[in-house]
């Protein structure tokens, strides 16, 4: 097939019609000057995509691969193996699936691995709990500070950076605090043999909110945690410990041990710089193994129902029905959920208005229909309905907090909160709607032609 699909009597059509004799005629407003009338000089002429194939292999002989030689990429994290074996588990569709744990039928595989990374996050850290919810280490590192800033309840926004911090997620909390007019109080990197501990702590005052410590640091040096951790808490600040090389705690103690109250590390053990070079949480068990680490990584947990967490909420959805189509408008919708203490308004807030959007769907549109043969009748996207931003409201959402007795936050449950209450709340708002008209129930999804039909009945 030709790339340019006009013939020679199309361009000749199209030429008539604009009153052009050629297309160099196109190109009059052009200076003479500035025309080529032939190949540039010293410019070749194009080449054969074999050609220029073989080029490109002869000149990426001549680069040195960071595996090849000793290098110092990283900022202090270092190249890692990785079997062949990872990639190969990983992407089983066990594991790798477009769908999320709100379809937990279809995701215990993510289930199951999200349980096994978080637990052995945990123990590696010295932490009582571990997300695994975050983008990257550097964003995670401004939800960090993001958290502290809540449990200081907005009254402390200095934020003290170390000088040993990763540039990368310096930045990015510099460039998320504008939004948010915390303080950010940083130093200029030091090249010295050792940290600048009593620097960095001479910068924590009453006003500080937390400090951000890179453990090891982007030089590979051990700052040290215990005594910033206590100069940090004298002033009623939290300690962040960012780390980038999970390895290195093999060796030497988790930041939980050493006090910090937060702890931020990337999803991934990746040098920085080098994308391809990373480690397995598999190895990096086995050499904690090898290391002769008293229980290596391994994790052992007792789950006791009775200590679960329930949160509790209202939904309130206010509808308008048109009686000659049976359509329905959501006018309003209002949820009010209690997930325990927040340390996030904003992923609370995120939480609840998916959850609505998903549970509104449910009541309204969503449906899978089968033909007699069992046979999927709503087999895409074209044929099963999903809301648009068009068809929702703006959501009336917020919280309140009642701690949970069950762990050490506080919290309870979020996620599932707006699926939940939102469905039944729209479902009663619709049989309410037309319940003076003699309907008694609509089946759900309440779409036009549901409704139009129950309106029909009576």
């Amino acid at each position: 097939m030709r790339y340019l699909p006009l013939t020679d009597t199309d361009r000749s059509a199209m030429l008539d019609v604009i009153g052009a004799p050629d297309i160099d005629a196109l190109f009059a407003d052009v200076p003479e000057e500035a025309r080529l009338s032939g190949p540039i000089e010293g410019l070749p002429m194009h080449a054969s995509e074999m050609a220029v194939e073989k080029h490109m292999r002869r000149l990426s002989k001549k680069n040195l691969a960071a595996a090849d030689a000793p290098f110092f990429l990283g900022a202090g994290a270092y190249r890692h193996h990785v079997p062949a074996s990872v990639d190969h588990i990983i992407q089983r569709g066990e594991f790798l699936t477009a769908y999320t744990p709100y379809q937990p039928e279809i995701a215990q595989g993510t289930l199951q691995m999200l349980f096994e990374f978080q637990s052995q996050v945990a123990r590696l850290y010295g932490c009582a709990v571990a997300n695994a919810s975050m983008y990257d280490g550097s964003t995670a590192c401004w939800e960090a500070v993001a958290m502290a800033g809540r449990v200081a309840r907005g009254k402390k926004r200095k934020v003290v950076l170390s000088g040993a911090l990763h540039p990368h997620y310096a930045e990015v909390v510099r460039t998320m605090a504008k939004f948010t007019d915390d303080e950010i109080a940083g130093a200029p990197p030091s090249l010295t043999a050792k940290p600048d501990d009593d620097g960095l702590i001479a910068r924590i005052d009453a006003d500080t909110s937390c400090v951000v410590v890179q453990y090891p640091d982007i030089l590979g040096r051990l700052p040290d945690l215990a005594k910033i951790a206590a100069a940090a808490h004298d002033k009623g600040a939290l300690l962040i410990a960012v780390n980038t090389e999970p390895v290195a705690l093999g060796a030497i103690k988790s930041p939980g041990e050493l006090g910090a109250d937060i702890v931020v590390g990337e999803g991934a053990l990746q040098v920085a710089g080098v994308p391809a070079k990373s480690i397995s949480w598999a190895d990096l068990a086995s050499a904690a193994v090898e290391q002769e680490i008293e229980g290596g990584l391994a994790h052992e947990l007792d789950f006791d129902g009775s200590d679960a967490t329930y949160p509790f909420g209202s939904h309130v959805a206010v509808v308008e029905i048109d009686r000659e189509t049976g359509e329905v408008d959501l006018l309003r919708h209002i949820a009010v959920d209690d997930c325990g203490t927040i340390l996030n308004p904003m992923l609370v807030n995120g939480q609840q208005h998916g959850g609505i959007a998903q549970g509104i769907a449910q009541a309204l549109w969503e449906h899978v229909q089968y033909d007699e043969d069992a046979n999927p009748v709503t087999a895409s996207l074209m044929d099963y309905l999903m809301p648009s931003a068009a068809e929702l409201p703006s959501f009336e959402v917020s919280n309140t907090e009642t701690a949970s007795p069950r762990n050490p936050l506080g919290a309870k449950g979020i996620g599932e909160s707006g699926t939940i209450g939102s469905t039944p709340a729209v479902h009663n708002a619709v049989c309410d709607a037309v319940a003076h008209l003699g309907v008694e129930h609509v089946d759900m999804p309440c779409t036009p032609q549901a409704v139009w039909q129950a309106l029909q009945s009576v």
